[in-house]
């Protein structure tokens, strides 16, 4: 395969950052005419959850989620690694066990070596082998620009699975990434990533969030979602208003990848954090001590395959945090914040 073809040329946006805008996605997902309900459906368009769930029986319940983007690595085959990651973290964001995955491609067949689309397949086969899933088929076309992802079954005990809109006041809101991968990934698109800063970024854009499957059996993990698109600011959005309440985030406890605020200072901010932050800005107050001018670029940071953020019952942080301890994520122990009651917006930012 050609050594000097890099992928980010080939497309427009990069990994969830090419989302569609929230506001824009409401308005395409609105309709006035009459929505039949099904009564095995648990969880479907009418809230804004990381995957519909189907009832089978009184122990399982069928999970349902696909996602796909446009390049964010120049590499293929690491590329098809972020995609699959990606995918297959809806499944873990509900407490469940992924079951299958099919792949969904389009690649320019006239314009990049058919070795590309096999390297990026390759990629999504080693995830998929890690995520104990097989990668057993798909669909592609002949598209513009490269496009790789994965539509992903899971199961999970209805008594275990966990939804992003059933917070509670009080409980404790981890994170179980760091932020800033949009800044990166756009840095590297721009030709300014420096190669020291590579390795942490890359590990963080592949690795599976597993943990989530085991954190569905903790009763007291209220609620759950995963940190993608729409930036910690959106999806903490969705878990608040979805929940009723508010969100109080100590700003200097969100963990940044570390070379975040060097490309920060280089403006490689992606354009999706513009939509983001135009989505939701209104629904966020800043408290005094809080760098807002920072703050804006990294709350809506679009993020792919970042951490699950979960909001946790004080009676259960013990065990939550026994359970990261035990799994590797000892560096994030410390709850980002809490959440509360309606307040007069959805999000409050405190230094």
């Amino acid at each position: 395969m050609p050594n000097n073809i890099a992928l980010t040329e080939f497309s427009h946006g990069a990994g969830c950052g090419c989302k569609i805008a929230p506001s824009v996605l409401q308005e395409i997902l609105h309709t006035n005419n009459p929505m039949k309900s099904y009564a095995s459906l648990l969880i479907g368009n009418e809230s804004n959850d990381d995957a519909a769930v189907y009832l089978l029986n009184n122990e399982q319940a069928l999970i349902s989620t696909t996602d796909f983007f446009l390049p964010i690595v120049d590499d293929p085959f690491t590329f098809g690694q972020i995609a699959a990651a990606n995918a297959i973290s809806d499944v873990y964001a509900m407490g469940g066990t992924p079951l299958m995955a099919i792949a969904i491609l389009g690649f320019p067949v006239k314009e990049l070596p058919i070795e590309v689309a096999k390297q990026i397949i390759e990629g999504a086969r080693r995830i998929c082998s890690e995520a104990n899933i097989p990668l057993a088929g798909g669909h592609s076309i002949d598209t513009k620009e490269p496009i790789f992802g994965l539509a992903v079954n899971g199961l999970v005990h209805p008594k275990n699975l966990k939804q992003n809109n059933t917070a509670q006041a009080g409980d404790y809101l981890f994170l179980t990434k760091k932020i800033g991968a949009g800044i990166i990934s756009t840095a590297q698109k721009r030709k300014l990533l420096e190669p020291q800063h590579q390795k942490d970024w890359l590990q963080q854009l592949t690795q599976l969030n597993k943990i989530g499957e085991a954190l569905g059996k903790i009763s007291g993990v209220n609620a759950m979602t995963d940190v993608t698109g729409f930036g910690l600011v959106g999806h903490l959005f969705e878990m608040a208003s979805g929940s009723n309440l508010s969100a109080n985030i100590n700003y200097h406890k969100i963990q940044l990848l570390d070379p975040t605020r060097q490309y920060l200072a280089l403006k490689t901010i992606p354009d999706g954090t513009y939509r983001n932050w135009n989505s939701y800005n209104t629904q966020v107050q800043f408290e005094a001590g809080v760098d807002v001018m920072e703050a804006f670029n990294i709350l809506p940071d679009p993020q792919t395959n970042g951490g699950l953020l979960i909001s946790v019952s004080p009676d259960s942080a013990e065990e939550v945090k026994l359970l990261f301890k035990q799994q590797g994520y000892e560096a994030f122990l410390e709850p980002i914040g809490q959440m509360i009651p309606t307040f007069e917006k959805r999000i409050i930012i405190s230094a």
